[in-house]
C-alpha cells in the first residue's frame, strides 16, 4: 500500500473517531461537522446516479470521432462555444464535471478544451445563473459573466497549451 493511501486512511479513521468523540462529549462544533458531512453524502447521493446514468449514456451514443471533431485539438473557437453550452446545461456542479471531463478525455477532447469545461461548469450554469439573476439581479449578473467566462477561457486554453508541451496525460487512467 502507498503511503498516500495509508495517509487517506489515517485521516479518514481521525475524522469518524472525533465525530464520535464529540457526540460523547457533546461538543457542538463536532455534532454539526457531522450533520454538514451527512447533508452532503445525502445530496450527492441523490445527484449522481442520475448523472452518472447521463454520463454513461454520453459514453455509449456519443461517437469519439465526434468528440474529436467537435472539441479535439482543431476544434477552433467553436469547440469552446459547445464547452460553454455542455457546462450550462450540466447538473451536480463539480460532483459531476469531473467524471464528465475524464470521459470527454477518454474520447479525445483536447486539454484546453476540458480545462475550459470544468471552469465554465464553476461559473456559467443556467439554473444557478437564473438563481442568481433573481438575488443579485441582471446587471450584476450580466457583469460577473462579462469578466469570468472569458478568465476561464484563457485559463482553459493557458493550462492547456502548457501541460500540452509536458505531454501531461489527465484523468484516472493516464499513463504515469
Amino acid at each position: 500500500m502507498k503511503n498516500s493511501s495509508k495517509l487517506y486512511i489515517v485521516l479518514l479513521i481521525s475524522f469518524f473517531i472525533f465525530i464520535a468523540v464529540s457526540y460523547l462529549t457533546g461538543y457542538d462544533n463536532g455534532e454539526k461537522t457531522a450533520h454538514e458531512f451527512l447533508s452532503i453524502v445525502y445530496e450527492m447521493l441523490l445527484i449522481l446516479p442520475c448523472a452518472f446514468i447521463l454520463i454513461g449514456l454520453f459514453e455509449v451514443w456519443i461517437k469519439k470521432e465526434t468528440v474529436i471533431k467537435h472539441l479535439g485539438e482543431n476544434c477552433g473557437i467553436k469547440g469552446y462555444f459547445w464547452v460553454l453550452l455542455l457546462a450550462g446545461i450540466s447538473i451536480g456542479g463539480l460532483y459531476v464535471a469531473f467524471p464528465m471531463a475524464e470521459s470527454l478525455n477518454k474520447k479525445g477532447a483536447s486539454l484546453s478544451i476540458i480545462f475550459t469545461y470544468l471552469g465554465f461548469v464553476g461559473v456559467f450554469r443556467i439554473p444557478m445563473t437564473i438563481f442568481e439573476i433573481s438575488f443579485l439581479g441582471l446587471p450584476f449578473t450580466i457583469s460577473r459573466l462579462l469578466v469570468t467566462i472569458p478568465l476561464f477561457l484563457l485559463i482553459g486554453i493557458g493550462f492547456g497549451t502548457i501541460l500540452k508541451k509536458y505531454n501531461y496525460q489527465f484523468g484516472v487512467f493516464a499513463k504515469k
